[in-house]
C-alpha cells in the first residue's frame, strides 16, 4: 500500500490507465453513445462503472489535472488556477512551474515505489507540473519532437507513435495523446498511465454536433484498443463546458475590472482571470470565475452585496468563505471570488480581451456550471456509496483500489 496525502492505495495488479478529458461535459458522451459514435463506451457502461462526479472550482485545467493525480483538492496542492497574482513579488504569473505545488503526486509516489509509470499531456504546459518528482516517461504532445532521455524519459516519440507532432490547435493533438498511450502500452508495458488531453473541439463544438461526435468516436477507438490490452481504465474529466453567449449569439461578458475602475477608481482593484494560460484563441481568456484584489483594508461585505445582484453573477465570496466552499487555498485567491452564471464570463476590461480569433460562439468554462464531469471505469464496481459526493480526484483510487 501506498499512502499519499493521507489516502491509500493499492499497487496494480493489471496495467492501469486514468485519462483526463478535457472539457468533458457529460452531455458530449450522451450524445455520441445515443448516435453510435462511441460502442466501447456504450459496452462499458453496461458492464463496467459510470457516475457523475465533481471536478474542483475554478473548473479549470492546471487546478484539476493536479487534483487527479494527488487525489486531493487544491487547498492542499495549492494550483488554484492557470494563473495567479503572486503577492510576494507584486506580478501575475502563469501557474505552470512546480514551485507553486504543495503536494506530491501519486505518480512520484508509485515511481519511488518502484512501478513503471508514463503520463502523456497534450500541452506542455502541464507537464512539468504532472511530472514533478516523477521518475519515468512523461512528455507532451505539443513538443513530442523534443523529448529527450534525460528529461522526458524518452526519445523518438513522432516515429513511436507513427504521427507528426500536432497543430497546438487541432483535436490531432489530443488524438496524439491517445495514440502514444496504445503504443506505450503495447511497446513498454507501463504499471501506471495518465493521458491528459486538450479542449480545443469542445471550445468549438457543442455536445451531438459533428465535430464533437468525431472526436468522441476517435477517442472510443483508442481507448478500446487499451482495454483489448488487458488495461483498467478510469475516465474522468478535469471541468465540463457550455455556451457563453446571449440569445444574439455574442459572448455575454462581465467586464469586472472595469465595474471596479468606476466603483473605487481606476486600477484600485486588481482583477485576475484564472482561466489564462498562453492559449487563449479558443476563449478569449473568458471564464467564469475571477478573484479580485482591493486595497488595504477595504470592507468586502459590500462588494459582496453589490455583485451578487449583477446579471449573470451566480455566487460571490469573500476569501474565507471561498476557500471553505471550494477547498482553495485562502493565500491565492484574493480578497473576492466572483462566480458568473451558466451562460456568463467574466473578463478585466472591454479593450484587453480580443475576441477576434473566435470563429464560433463562445464556449467556455470555470463555474460551478462546469462542475459535472464523468468518472468511468471499465470494470463493474459493486457496492459503491451511491449517496457519496464523487470527484473526479478518486480516479485513481477507484482505479486501483476497487477495479483490480
Amino acid at each position: 500500500m501506498l499512502t499519499v496525502n493521507q489516502r491509500s492505495y493499492r499497487a496494480p495488479k493489471q496495467p492501469t490507465v486514468v485519462v483526463c478529458v478535457d472539457g468533458c461535459e457529460p452531455d458530449y458522451l450522451a450524445q455520441a453513445v445515443a448516435t453510435g459514435h462511441m460502442p466501447w463506451l456504450k459496452r462499458t457502461l453496461a458492464e463496467g462503472t459510470g457516475i457523475v462526479a465533481d471536478c474542483v472550482v475554478p473548473t479549470f485545467t492546471n487546478p484539476n489535472n493536479l487534483s487527479i493525480v494527488t487525489g486531493a483538492p487544491p487547498s492542499v496542492h495549492g494550483i488554484c488556477g492557470n494563473y495567479l497574482y503572486d503577492t510576494a513579488s507584486g506580478t501575475e504569473v502563469m501557474m505552470n512551474d512546480p514551485k507553486w505545488l504543495r503536494a506530491p503526486s501519486l505518480l512520484a509516489a508509485l515511481a519511488d515505489g518502484g512501478h513503471q509509470v508514463a503520463v502523456v499531456t497534450a500541452k506542455d504546459k502541464l507537464r512539468r507540473l504532472l511530472g514533478h518528482g516523477m521518475q519515468g516517461t512523461c512528455f507532451s504532445s505539443e513538443k513530442a519532437d523534443q523529448a529527450t532521455q534525460q528529461e522526458h524519459g524518452i526519445t523518438g516519440v513522432p516515429e513511436l507513435v507513427g504521427m507528426p507532432v500536432p497543430d497546438v490547435y487541432s483535436a490531432a493533438l489530443s488524438e496524439f495523446v491517445f495514440a502514444a498511450g496504445v503504443q506505450l502500452m503495447k511497446k513498454h508495458r507501463p504499471d501506471v498511465m495518465y493521458l491528459s488531453t486538450t479542449d480545443y473541439v469542445q471550445h468549438k463544438h457543442a455536445p451531438g454536433t459533428e465535430g464533437a461526435n468525431a472526436f468522441y468516436a476517435m477517442m472510443d477507438r483508442y481507448l478500446g484498443q487499451l482495454d483489448a490490452l488487458g488495461c483498467v481504465i478510469a475516465v474522468t474529466a478535469d471541468h465540463g463546458m457550455n455556451a457563453k453567449v446571449g440569445m444574439d449569439g455574442q459572448p455575454d461578458v462581465i467586464y469586472l475590472q472595469d465595474w471596479f475602475d468606476r466603483a473605487i477608481g481606476p486600477g484600485k482593484a486588481r482583477v485576475i482571470l484564472p482561466i489564462t494560460d498562453p492559449y487563449v484563441v479558443h476563449h478569449g481568456a473568458l471564464g467564469s470565475y475571477a478573484t479580485v484584489y482591493l486595497p488595504a483594508g477595504t470592507p468586502t461585505a459590500q462588494f459582496v452585496s453589490q455583485l451578487q445582484h449583477l446579471r449573470g453573477m451566480e455566487v460571490v465570496l469573500d476569501r474565507e468563505a471561498a476557500a471553505r466552499r471550494f477547498e482553495l487555498p485562502p493565500d491565492r485567491i484574493g480578497d473576492l471570488v466572483c462566480v458568473s452564471e451558466r451562460f456568463t464570463v467574466i473578463g478585466t476590461s472591454r479593450e484587453r480581451h480580443d475576441l477576434s480569433g473566435l470563429d464560433a460562439p463562445l464556449r467556455s468554462h470555470g463555474g460551478i456550471s462546469e462542475q459535472k464531469v464523468p468518472l468511468i471505469v471499465n470494470r463493474r464496481i459493486p457496492g459503491l456509496d451511491p449517496q457519496r459526493r464523487w470527484r473526479n480526484f478518486d480516479a485513481f483510487d477507484l482505479a486501483l483500489n476497487h477495479a483490480q
